[in-house]
């Protein structure tokens, strides 16, 4: 009889972060995981912690600036932090062959090409929102504008807390993107971002997108269908990070038996 198959070894980055915290409190929570690893910026007050000392226990894992060595150990990373950070991370992922989980939002086009460049050669899962209810609602997003492709405004309402630096958030713009791709439209040429003064009657091709952020909001979309005499809303709302971590391990599950690739929770979720 064999024995129970080696738990994957997880390396977290922003481990004194919010997110990096919820990822470490899920892993040690996880029979089939270890955190191996723990990375956070060079001055950061975390640095030469034990990771899970938060709470009150030990991982073995203490936290560096050195990512090398907090990479060295691991078979993934999973990454909630900055683009240029992220960036960083991967290079070396790429150079250690260690796989990634990215969650961060925000990327350019050029560093989204980035990333696909690495992944041709070490496996790569990369979506806005690692919440499975979210990708979910991406796909009946799909099928409602397909249905509703004439007649139909498309407004697209996000909400988070007050210490998020990107907007729209990434969830939104793939939701945009999902919607637009239904459509036939390039979301860049069609989505209109921001109204102020006479702005004249609404384009019916548009797409639009409100920001809203305070408090400690996690994370609430909302995109509307607004018709004549009906209007139909998908929302999802988000009460706690740990469905993002929670997500993030179930990608890293996926990743466990790929060489190589770039993927998206649809393909993890198997509803591409």
């Amino acid at each position: 009889m064999s024995g129970a198959a080696a738990p994957i070894r997880v390396a977290v980055a922003g481990a004194s972060g919010r997110m990096g915290r919820m990822l470490i409190e899920a892993i040690g929570g996880a029979d089939d995981m270890r955190l191996a690893g723990a990375l956070d910026v060079a001055g950061s007050a975390a640095l030469g912690q034990d990771a899970a000392a938060f709470l009150g226990r030990a991982s073995g894992a203490v936290i560096t600036a050195d990512l090398r060595s907090g990479l060295a150990d691991a078979d993934v990373l999973i990454d909630f932090t900055r683009p240029d950070g992220t960036l960083a991370h991967l290079a070396v992922c790429r150079e250690l062959g260690v796989k990634a989980v990215i969650g961060t939002t925000g990327f350019s086009d050029a560093q989204k090409a980035q990333i696909a460049e690495h992944a041709q050669h070490i496996a790569v899962m990369m979506a806005p929102n690692m919440s499975l209810g979210v990708n979910v609602v991406l796909k009946l997003l799909d099928v409602a504008a397909r249905a509703l492709s004439e007649g139909y405004d498309i407004e697209i309402v996000e909400a988070h807390h007050r210490h998020k630096v990107d907007a729209p958030s990434g969830t939104a713009l793939k939701m945009g993107e999902v919607v637009a791709a239904a459509l036939g439209r390039d979301l860049k040429a069609c989505a209109v971002y921001s109204r102020e003064g006479v702005t004249g009657e609404r384009d019916p091709s548009t797409i639009g997108f409100a920001t809203v952020r305070g408090g400690d909001i996690v994370g609430d979309h909302t995109v509307l269908f607004a018709g004549t005499g009906e209007r139909i809303e998908i929302t999802h709302r988000s009460n706690s990070r740990a469905t993002y971590a929670q997500g993030s391990l179930r990608a890293a599950r996926f990743l466990a038996g790929r060489a190589s690739g770039l993927f998206g929770m649809d393909d993890v979720l198997g509803i591409r």
